[in-house]
């Protein structure tokens, strides 16, 4: 048994990484905000629940006392924020932070969860770790995961390893939040409250099934390399032939209306100016429909499968698992 500290325990990947971990017997110490979210995990002998956030650092001193590794999955994950310095203070400075404790504490491992959206977008071929970024960043979320990053690969960490996991578009069964929001866009298809297609359809994404996310996890943790980033992806899938799937696996087929390039684009744009002026969040950004609408997202895990033994579940199969989870829950 393992004394095991995960931060986002709370969250989508968090809290299915979470269960793993208590079922195969380790003591976690989960770091939560909100009493309801960590209510699902008060059941468990093995957790340890201690209140407090990223920027807590006596939380973080008590969360990693006598701690052997550490799962690092927090993180401001927004399109936009009031603030926009609220993404370099969270997803950078509170990272490097807890990584200089977690080395004054003596963990022997870390494994931070970045987003594979750091490597930026295909051209022409799949991204791999190693692929050179040519366009900008998208959002203050992309850019600071990114510099936490290079703050890990530049960093001397001591006798401690610090091994990066890149998920890529995440769905399965799990919390239904706005980190899970492929599962969520599957619930309203499946409820006919979902028939718009962006742009032809045609763009592709890469999407990773739950389980295999968590396993990568579990791998990097094991087998990762100091200082390697490991991509954990799926498959590379347009939006036209996701949808095609998901009709054939639910056995209900809607009719969906392709939404043109430049009306999501005016959508977008009022949103970010109402959000700007009055601090409603908006749902979409201009800078996320240009990378959406502009570029694919196909990636390689071949570095995952090769190194960590990292496998991918078909992807009908995943679907059917959300599908029959999200129709039975």
């Amino acid at each position: 048994m393992k004394s095991i500290f995960v931060t986002g325990a709370t969250g989508f990947i968090g809290s299915e990484l979470t269960k793993r971990l208590l079922k195969e017997g380790h003591q976690v110490t989960a770091l939560y905000r909100s009493e309801g979210k960590a209510g699902s995990f008060s059941q468990s002998d093995n957790i340890r629940l201690l209140k407090g956030d990223l920027l807590d650092e006596k939380a973080l001193h008590t969360a990693m006392q006598d701690c052997d590794e550490v799962y690092h999955l927090a993180a401001f994950a927004a399109m936009w924020a009031p603030d926009p310095g609220i993404f370099e203070k969270l997803n950078f400075r509170a990272t490097r932070r807890l990584l200089e404790i977690a080395r004054e504490k003596g963990v022997k491992k870390v494994v931070v969860t970045s987003t594979a959206g750091v490597t930026g977008p295909s051209t022409g071929q799949e991204v791999a770790e190693d692929t050179e970024r040519k366009v900008d960043f998208f959002s203050e979320y992309e850019r600071t995961k990114w510099q936490s990053e290079e703050f890990i690969r530049q960093w001397d960490s001591g006798p401690m390893q610090v091994a990066i996991v890149n998920p890529t578009r995440v769905f399965g069964p799990g919390l239904l939040s706005i980190s899970n929001g492929v599962t969520r866009m599957i619930d309203l298809y499946l409820r006919g409250r979902f028939r718009i297609l962006p742009g032809k359809g045609h763009r592709i994404g890469n999407y990773a099934y739950i389980g295999d996310v968590v396993n990568g996890h579990l791998l990097a943790m094991e087998k990762g390399r100091h200082r390697e980033r490991y991509i954990l992806g799926g498959h590379n899938v347009s939006y036209f032939n996701f949808f095609e799937t998901l009709a054939r696996v639910a056995g209900r087929k809607y009719r969906q209306i392709p939404l043109p390039h430049q009306a999501i684009l005016l959508l977008s744009k009022f949103m970010l100016w109402r959000a700007n002026r009055f601090g409603i969040p908006p749902l979409i950004t201009p800078q996320w429909v240009a990378r959406l609408n502009n570029y694919d997202w196909a990636v390689s895990s071949q570095k995952a499968k090769n190194e960590l033994g990292y496998q991918i579940t078909p992807f009908e199969q995943a679907l059917e698992n959300t599908v029959h989870w999200l129709t039975n829950k």
